[in-house]
């Protein structure tokens, strides 16, 4: 079945670039460097208490203001409902009557308006400034939380998802925490109304009333309508991250075959997808919404129709109408918003799930309760080591191997052997199945995760860069460092030519993952950036693929001569880098198959010489 075709966009943005274009007011935080900021408090970890009373811990952190904003709102309301009585009381002693001046009851609403509006602006600040204060919260619980997270985490979630819980699901529930107490107080005014209402005139309050149970009927039945609609919306918008995401990350794979409108075509897929849901969820609000919001006009028309009778029959005044009139357009307001409340509330509640799930998924690597650091000298040992990724692949099955301090070794075999397994278990990104991986005889279960990460660093295959200065990618994992530090090694990466030949130097701000960079140049600097934090242990997953033979000698050379005590591990693909190593290793299947000297290997091991022949180049 052919798929349906992509509806192209009706319309696109203005294409002047001088047009006049709204700016933003708000300026950037005066003091980037000041210290963050910890959530006031977290999530309750008991999975089965509602999202309301999980999230009760955020809200009690954050009472204070919130208390202010919803004091003054009901302060608010009581000043509102005063209006209309002494509108009723002008019109009978002052127009009527003839028993009063029209002049005060002018200067009494009109200071009356004039206080609302203050109480209003203040109850409206605090009410902001709650709403953004539990955003920060939550987003920095979430964040947080997904810091923790081990690699077998991100193998398994799309980034699009992360990125979609953590900005828009966010939001959904900031907004019910922080507005929707301030909904219900706003609707406390159909109460307060109600009661002026007896007071003034019993029967023609309760004809007033009739159609309220009505309208708190249709709510619920809204309600109920709506959650699954609001799930699915958030789902999907999670799609549509996940789309974006991914083509802006391989935008180079998407040019590089012609892919652009095919790509677009998924975008817009799974763009209307979300169009659907959010149709869906519209006709749901047009079926009901409009019932709700014209309920209470019809209790105006028969509050006009019998306080009319009342009147003839001189049982009511005509400012008891205008009155009456007045306080049932104040229920119109109060009964619209149960109907937004509904709806954020069941868009919170889907929106809540989804942050939780992340929030209640236990992190798989923790520091040891009783760690242990003992004297760094960059002894490697894998002990009977078998592990299998998530998917079941298996990456290490027995691996005996140790690697003595100081010493470099080569670890060679075909793709998929297990070589970069070595390198991930080794600075615990994942935990072994069964066996030990040692440190400086040490488990690495045992370490704080910080300590055993400054002790083994590891440049990967596919060095990532930030989109910082130089200076800053290279210090990312010893932010103190002085430019002498970065400098010296820079150096020793074989970094520092290319960098000084730049306009900026080691101010230049690269580009997205560093790709203003070649893949030789990114590579050195994600050696010099683990090379700085100076880790006994080192481990080059391949990490000179992308530069020349020539550079790669320097570099080595380098390491040499400045850290001769360094024990370095490399995944080699080449015999240049093989013949650095003091000793080489063959991983097949998971397993070191045999050791010893480049020329020992290829005199005594066939398999070596088979996998020289395949995997190893020049």
């Amino acid at each position: 079945m052919s798929a349906t075709p992509r509806r192209a966009p009706k319309a696109g943005i203005h294409p002047d670039p001088t047009a006049p274009r709204r700016t933003s007011r708000a300026g950037i935080h005066p003091d980037p460097t000041a210290p963050r900021r910890a959530p006031r408090a977290g999530i309750h970890p008991d999975p089965t208490k509602s999202w309301l009373r999980r999230a009760w811990p955020l809200v009690r952190a954050h009472r204070a203001l919130l208390i202010t904003s919803l004091t003054l709102s009901f302060v608010g309301l009581i000043v509102q409902v005063q209006i209309p009585d002494l509108v009723r009381i002008g019109i009978d002693r002052a127009l009527v009557d003839r028993a009063d001046g029209l002049e005060k009851y002018v200067w009494l609403i009109a200071g009356l308006a004039i206080a609302q509006g203050v109480i209003n602006f203040l109850a409206r600040l605090y009410l902001l400034r709650t709403a953004y204060e539990m955003e920060y919260d939550l987003r920095n619980l979430v964040f947080t939380h997904l810091m923790r997270m081990s690699y077998g985490f991100y193998d398994r979630v799309q980034s699009g998802e992360l990125i979609s819980r953590a900005t828009s699901d966010i939001r959904a529930v900031q907004m019910y925490l922080a507005f929707g107490p301030s909904i219900l107080v706003q609707c406390t005014i159909a109460g307060i109304a109600f009661a002026l209402m007896v007071s003034i005139n019993a029967p023609l309050a309760v004809v007033a009333m009739l159609t309220m149970p009505v309208i708190a009927v249709l709510g619920v039945r809204m309600r109920k309508a709506i959650f699954p609609v609001s799930w699915l919306i958030q789902a999907r918008l999670a799609g549509v991250a996940t789309v974006v995401d991914e083509n802006i990350q391989g935008v180079r794979i998407v040019k590089a075959f012609a892919a652009e409108k095919r790509q677009i075509d998924t975008l817009a897929r799974a763009a209307d997808g979300v169009r659907w849901a959010y149709t869906t969820d519209a006709r749901i609000r047009s079926r009901w919404m409009p019932v709700m919001d014209n309920l209470p006009r019809l209790g105006l028309a028969l509050v006009l129709l019998v306080g009319g009778l009342m009147v003839l029959d001189g049982h009511a005044t005509v400012g008891t109408i205008v009155a009456f009139n007045s306080y049932v357009l104040m229920l119109q307001p109060p009964f619209r918003m149960l109907g937004m409340i509904i709806m954020m509330g069941q868009r919170a509640a889907a929106s809540a799930q989804r942050i939780y799930d992340i929030l209640d998924t236990p992190t798989e690597l923790n520091d040891p309760a009783e760690p242990v650091v003992p004297q760094p000298r960059g002894d490697v040992l894998f002990a009977g080591v078998r592990f299998a990724y998530p998917d079941g692949t298996l990456g290490l099955d027995g691996l005996d191997l140790h690697v003595r301090p100081g010493e470099t070794v080569a670890l060679v075999g075909a793709t998929g052997s297990g070589k970069s397994t070595v390198a991930r278990l080794a600075a615990r990104f994942y935990d072994a199945d069964a066996g030990r991986v040692l440190i400086d005889g040490a488990d690495v279960r045992d370490y704080p995760l910080a300590t055993l990460r400054d002790r083994v660093g590891i440049v990967p295959d596919e060095p990532f860069l930030f989109s910082i200065s130089l200076h800053d990618n290279i210090a990312f994992g010893h932010p103190a460092a002085t430019r002498e530090q970065v400098i010296a090694a820079a150096v020793a990466a074989g970094a520092d030519g290319f960098i000084g030949e730049l306009p900026e130097g080691y101010d230049t701000v690269v580009g997205e993952r560093g790709y203003t960079l070649s893949g030789g140049q990114r590579q050195r600097v994600a050696i010099a950036r683990a090379l700085l934090v100076n880790p006994p242990v080192l481990i080059l997953d391949d990490a000179t693929s992308a530069v020349d033979v020539r550079v790669e000698h320097e570099i080595h050379e380098a390491l040499r001569d400045l850290m001769r005590d360094r024990t370095t591990i490399v995944v080699a693909h080449r015999l240049a880098t093989i013949g650095l190593a003091d000793r080489v290793v063959l991983i097949e299947n998971g397993q070191a198959v045999a050791t010893g000297t480049h020329t020992e290997l290829l005199a005594t091991e066939p398999r070596y010489g088979r996998v020289l022949a395949t995997e190893v180049h020049a």
